[in-house]
């Protein structure tokens, strides 16, 4: 989609702002001057009050050549800030892709806490993430179920330092698009090898990629997460993506780690059958830290920073891991298996040995679809995070809420710590009984955390993807790439030189 940035409105459709009272802001006062009160009357007629993400829509506004009119409401005007502007643009795609409307101008006004360009730069970001859609495999949609929007024109005074602004992050908005477009895919399609292969394509953004087959990982004495895909006729991969950006050319990376089971039956504990289809998303922390990476390296930050992730598929068979299962880990570590459904800690385990034996990061943050409990405690609108430094958690909760991805901080303590010792090996990965599932998911993975290494965990299981459509018009219905922008966010602001 073309996005462009103007001072003259054109188009067939328009979208204004508006905020609580309900009251037009500047540039739709402008318009409805033009069409004669038309807008504030279709205001008053719908009960519009401005409330954020309330929406009218006028057919056909007399006076003016567009062809359709959306008003939007931002909400309370001291409180609309730049995320507030992502969510108008958002909408406006959202409701207009598929109206017939070939070009769309969105009206922007600064407001108290954004100024135009800033306002201007975050509803085309918005209008971006907004549009996504995943169609590859949809062969017979009617024509009116078909995208007709092809150019959006942001309409502001300023239009340069607000392109300026927005080309900054564009690239984190194409990184966003690559991450949902993994978690979209099928299993059948995007299996561990095939995803290592579309990694590897990164390099051509100054990435190094490598990739470790199941022969590297056994002679490192990768037995947690080759255990986990035992079952499996698919090669369990790990990738490492390196950027090497920062100007101190040996100064410590951060380490970015996600868990990416391709496919999650459970195993020989295995799923119920309602709803196992979304275990195509269960590789969603791996999907975030690609695209991060992705992002990293095409805005080239100043920064050092490398993702690691491991890629396998959970599946039973007469090879499969067993429940009782005992298997020593490449820290050393064994590891009772009682449940074969509690795999992505073992993913995790040896993912998270390998980023502090090869890379020696100065912190480190994973990322996983790996508890139910989590929806259970926080549904879709905040991820758990975990953390066993103050300030670390600190900086990724800043970053998380600057760019609307919200991390809810939980506890660590011993008494959980306590539940996972086993009778038969240093740990088990699951506690005795169903209690404080995410905490001890976070619990296992601190074992594997040298002392002194600054850490956090984010347990993603609500927000990677969601199975209707919610409050947010930044997100789909489905795979919504959670986890690229708090990432690339939180390298800019504490990584960076």
């Amino acid at each position: 989609m073309d996005i462009r940035f103007a001072t003259e409105a054109t188009g067939d459709s328009a979208v204004l702002m508006a905020c609580e009272g309900p009251t037009l802001l500047d540039a739709g006062k402008a318009l409805d001057e033009k069409a004669q009160g038309a807008v504030t009357r279709a205001m008053a007629a719908a009960r519009f009050n401005g409330g954020a993400g309330q929406v009218v829509e006028i057919l056909a506004p007399g006076g003016l050549d567009f062809s359709r009119v959306l008003v939007i409401g931002l909400g309370n005007l001291e409180r609309a800030d730049a995320l507030a502007c992502e969510r108008w643009g958002a909408q406006a795609t959202r409701r207009t892709i598929a109206s017939g409307a070939q070009q769309l101008a969105l009206l922007i006004d600064a407001l108290p806490n954004a100024g135009a360009a800033d306002a201007a730069a975050r509803a085309a970001i918005g209008a971006r993430l907004g549009s996504y859609r995943f169609d590859s495999y949809r062969t017979r949609l009617k024509p009116e179920q078909r995208p007709s929007l092809k150019e959006i024109h942001v309409v502001v005074q300023g239009p340069a330092a607000a392109k300026s602004r927005y080309e900054k992050d564009s690239s984190v908005a194409d990184a966003v698009y690559f991450a949902r477009d993994l978690v979209s895919e099928p299993a059948n399609v995007l299996y561990p090898e095939e995803f290592a292969k579309r990694l590897k394509k990164l390099e051509s953004l100054g990435l190094e990629v490598t990739i470790l087959g199941e022969k590297e990982m056994a002679d490192l004495g990768m037995n947690a997460i080759l255990g986990v895909g035992k079952g499996s006729v698919r090669e369990t991969q790990l990738v490492v993506m390196n950027w090497k950006g920062a100007r101190t050319k040996g100064a410590q990376p951060i380490a970015l780690v996600g868990k990416g089971v391709t496919f999650d039956t459970g195993g020989i504990s295995i799923k119920p059958a309602g709803g196992m289809d979304e275990m195509k998303g269960d590789m969603g922390g791996a999907a975030a830290v690609a695209g991060a990476m992705m992002a990293i390296a095409a805005r080239k930050a100043k920064a050092n920073v490398v993702g690691i992730v491991g890629l396998v598929e959970n599946m039973p068979d007469g090879e499969a891991q067993r429940p009782g299962d005992i298997v020593t880990s490449a820290s050393g570590q064994t590891i009772e298996v009682l449940n074969t459904d509690a795999e992505g800690r073992l993913v995790l385990a040896d993912a998270l040995w390998y980023a502090q034996e090869k890379h020696n990061p100065a912190a480190i943050v994973d990322l996983a679809t790996l508890t139910g409990a989590v929806i259970v405690a926080l549904g879709n609108e905040y991820a758990g995070l975990y953390s066993n430094d103050d300030d670390f958690a600190a900086s990724v909760q800043a970053a998380g809420t600057h760019e609307g991805e919200l991390v809810w901080r939980m506890p660590l303590a011993p008494a959980y710590d306590k539940m996972i010792d086993s009778p038969n090996a240093d740990m088990k990965n699951i506690a005795g009984k169903p209690v404080a599932g995410s905490v001890i998911g976070a619990q296992f993975l601190k074992r594997f955390i040298k002392e002194g290494t600054p850490w956090a965990h984010l347990d993603i299981a609500g927000t990677a993807w969601k199975s209707a459509p919610g409050e947010d018009p930044v997100s789909p219905a489905w795979a919504t790439g959670w986890g690229v922008r708090v990432l690339n966010r939180l390298v800019a602001q504490k990584f960076e030189d």
